[in-house]
């Protein structure tokens, strides 16, 4: 693994051109580059005794998830406080969308009330583009149904980074629900800008279409990056730099995809046997919420290799880096790890 000194420098580039965060597909090399250089001074900042500066007073981040999250919602109103925004979490369950109001009517209200930027969780893929074309607040997806998390596969790619620099030519492995991972989605596309080898390890059931070369039409555009797809988990396996395992998203699946998750865990769950097949120096990563005995061993998930806590601590300070991004601070330079509170 790399020191401190080897590791890219984090220093902005000052190529950043978003007004929303949808997905990565639309992200080159060096606008993730400038995301995961400014997490780096955004980490330095949490680690400070009192984690707090004010470059965002005076703007509104809003909270609107219309489904359960723990990580991520807990995450983005840690990332608002700490730059000193004014944070609001709403659920849909308590909100007017329960007295029959539109996804795009609830935005635009909350633009009018003054968001800057909306964080939000929907259960249909592209919700959070609906929302994009209907506001003037940026838009965050943090996970729109199976398509996409954006955040989570930055914050990924920001952890892997902290361990191997350069991730180029890094075999990262993702095992289990490829199809119905939103996770897996960006997580492709991150990857693949950053240039590591991308294998992708499922039942063929839980495999999207068109993950395979031969599988695509010839005048047909890429829906998703060129990986390798591998069924035998032990063959995925072999020399892996990091491997992901991956929740199984029952509640995103039709029935008769798998036998039972025993047959399952019997074929496709990480085990500490399996990692063995992994490079010497290898990451377990997950992106939460995990079922131990099932997609993951409970042994490995707390092990020497284990980093699964440190991605969670690394997806306030990312989270922290997008929220500074849009609200157009780019151009400025990031909070010094010892500005004090003015």
């Amino acid at each position: 693994m790399t020191t401190t000194a080897e590791r890219p420098a984090t220093t902005s580039t000052r190529t950043w051109e978003h007004h929303h965060v949808l997905d990565l597909d639309d992200f080159t090399r060096d606008e993730i580059e400038e995301v995961l250089g400014l997490a780096e001074r955004m980490r330095e900042v949490l680690d400070r005794r009192i984690a707090r500066v004010p470059a965002l007073r005076g703007h509104t981040v809003v909270n609107l998830f219309y489904e359960n999250s723990t990580r991520t919602r807990a995450s983005f109103e840690l990332a608002g406080k700490v730059l000193g925004a004014d944070v609001i979490s709403l659920s849909a369950s308590t909100s007017s969308v329960q007295k029959g109001e539109s996804l795009i009517d609830t935005v635009r209200t909350l633009r009018a009330m003054g968001a800057d930027v909306i964080v939000m969780r929907h259960s249909s893929a592209g919700a959070a583009y609906l929302a994009a074309s209907h506001t003037e607040a940026s838009i965050v997806n943090a996970g729109d149904g199976a398509h996409a998390h954006p955040t989570q596969a930055l914050l990924d790619l920001y952890t892997m980074r902290k361990h191997f620099g350069d991730l180029r030519g890094k075999r990262v492995v993702m095992v289990g629900d490829i199809s119905h991972s939103r996770v897996a989605r960006s997580d492709m596309w991150g990857l693949s800008a950053m240039g590591a080898e991308v294998v992708v390890c499922g039942p063929p059931t839980l495999l999207p279409r068109g993950l395979r070369v031969e599988d695509r039409p010839a005048h047909a555009e890429a829906a998703l990056p060129l990986v390798r797809v591998e069924a035998d988990i032990e063959r995925a396996l072999e020399g892996a730099h990091v491997v992901m395992a991956l929740r199984l998203q029952s509640e995103r699946q039709q029935g008769g995809l798998l036998p039972s998750l025993h047959e399952y865990a019997a074929h496709y769950q990480v085990t500490a046997a399996r990692l063995a097949r992994a490079h010497p120096d290898h990451l377990l990563m997950h992106p939460g919420p995990k079922n131990e005995g099932v997609e993951i061993a409970g042994d490995v998930a707390t092990g020497s290799h284990s980093i699964i806590e440190e991605q969670v601590t690394n997806g306030v300070a990312v989270r922290m880096a997008l929220l500074y991004l849009l609200a157009g601070m780019g151009g400025r330079p990031a909070p010094a790890p010892m500005e004090s509170m003015r």
